[in-house]
C-alpha cells in the first residue's frame, strides 16, 4: 500500500509499504477514505515533542470502509462506513473499568512512536484497529467530515466534563480548530453568552462566524473591562483554554468569576505559569481535559444534524501524495489554514 512516512525529522515522503494485517480476533482492517492532519502531527515532525520518532506513518483523525474483520468481531461488517477513536485503550485497567478510557494505563495513540511504543497511523491506504474503538457513520456525514470526529470529540469531552449549568456563560481562549469547534458545541447546547479570545483578527472573525457573541483581543487592555461589562461585573462562569501556554491561561483565569472554573484543553507547552493567588483567593477550579472518553456518538449526532458545521473548518482536501507540501504549509503557519484532509 502507499503511505506517507516521516522518514526523518522534517522529511516526509510517499512510499510503498506492506499493508497491515489482522492479527487479533477483534481486529478490523479499514480502507482509509480520508485522514486529517492534526496539529500534534505538525508539531511532531521536527522532533520537539518526542512523540513522532522516525520512521513512522503518522495520522489518527480518519474515516473509511471496513475491508475485513477478525473472527471475534460482532458489531461491524465488511462495507460499513466507519470512523474510530485515536486512542487504543485496554479495556481492563482500573480507569477503563470506570469508563475513563482516555486515562487508560496502557493507552496507545495511532500514528505515534515514542520511547514506550510505536503504532503506525492513518496516512496510508489501510489501518488495523480493534473493534472497541470503531463507530459507524451516519449516512449524512461524508468521509472528509467524519475525519474530524476526533477533534470534535476532543472539544465535546471538554464541554462534557465541565458540567455547565443552564444559564451559564462561557469564554473560549484560542480560536484555532478546537476553539472553533468548541464554540459551535457551546452554541448548539446553550443560547447564553460566549466570549472568544484570540490575538489574530482573522481568527476572531472566525470565532464570530462559529457562534461567539463577541471576540476580543487578549492583548487589548480594554478586553477585561468588556468582559465585566457583559457579565454584570463578575466574569464568565466557565472558561475553556485551548492553546496551552502561560499567557492564554492567565487570560482564561482573569476572565472567570469567583467560584467559576477553567477547563484546560491545550497542551502546546509542557509547563506553564499561572496566577496562583488569583486561583486560590477567588476559589477558581482548574480542570484538565484529556482526549476522548466515549463522546463519539454525541459528536456524530451533532455532525449528522448539522448542529455543528465541520466543513467550515476544513481548509483543503488533497491527495495523500501532496501530504509533504501541506505539512510544510501548516508547519510555517500559513495564515488562514485550519484543517487539511488527505485522501489516499
Amino acid at each position: 500500500m502507499k503511505a506517507l512516512i516521516l522518514q526523518q525529522y522534517m522529511h516526509l515522503e510517499i512510499a510503498d509499504v506492506p499493508a497491515p494485517s489482522i492479527s487479533a480476533p477483534d481486529d478490523v482492517l479499514i480502507r482509509i477514505k480520508a485522514s486529517a492532519i492534526c496539529g500534534s502531527d505538525v508539531h511532531g515532525i521536527d522532533g520537539s515533542t518526542g512523540r513522532r520518532i522516525p520512521p513512522i506513518i503518522m495520522g489518527h483523525e480518519a474515516a473509511g470502509v471496513v475491508a475485513s474483520v477478525g473472527p471475534g468481531v460482532k458489531n461491524v461488517a465488511v462495507g460499513d462506513r466507519v470512523t474510530f477513536d485515536s486512542t487504543i485503550w485496554c479495556g481492563e485497567c482500573f480507569f477503563c473499568r470506570r469508563g475513563e478510557v482516555n486515562l487508560c494505563d496502557d493507552r496507545r495513540v495511532l500514528g505515534v512512536s515514542c520511547n514506550e511504543y510505536r503504532r503506525d497511523g492513518t496516512f496510508a491506504e489501510y489501518v488495523v484497529v480493534p473493534e472497541r474503538i470503531i463507530y459507524k457513520l451516519p449516512e449524512s456525514v461524508s468521509f472528509e467530515e467524519a475525519a474530524l470526529t476526533e477533534p470534535v470529540s476532543v472539544a465535546m469531552h471538554a464541554f462534557r466534563i465541565t458540567n455547565m449549568r443552564p444559564g451559564e456563560n462561557a469564554a473560549v481562549v484560542g480560536s484555532g480548530l478546537i476553539g472553533l469547534l468548541l464554540i459551535q458545541i457551546l452554541r448548539s447546547y446553550s443560547p447564553h453568552r460566549i466570549i472568544a479570545f484570540d490575538t489574530e483578527p482573522r481568527r476572531r472573525a472566525a470565532a464570530l462566524t462559529a457562534g461567539a457573541d463577541v471576540a476580543l483581543d487578549p492583548a487589548d487592555p480594554a478586553s477585561q473591562k468588556k468582559v465585566l461589562e457583559m457579565t454584570e461585573g463578575r466574569g464568565v462562569d466557565r472558561a475553556f483554554e485551548v492553546v496551552g501556554a502561560s499567557a492564554p491561561i492567565v487570560t482564561a483565569i482573569s476572565a472567570t468569576r469567583k467560584g467559576g472554573s477553567v477547563t484546560l484543553v491545550g497542551n502546546i507547552s509542557p509547563k506553564a505559569e499561572f496566577p496562583l493567588q488569583a486561583v486560590v483567593t477567588r476559589e477558581i477550579t482548574l480542570r484538565g481535559s484529556c482526549a476522548i472518553a466515549g463522546e463519539y456518538p454525541a459528536s456524530l449526532d451533532l455532525m449528522a444534524s448539522h448542529a455543528i458545521n465541520v466543513a467550515s473548518v476544513i481548509s483543503a482536501v488533497a491527495p495523500l501524495e501532496e501530504g509533504p507540501l501541506w505539512f510544510e504549509r501548516l508547519y510555517t503557519r500559513e495564515p488562514g489554514l485550519l484543517k487539511v484532509v488527505l485522501v489516499p
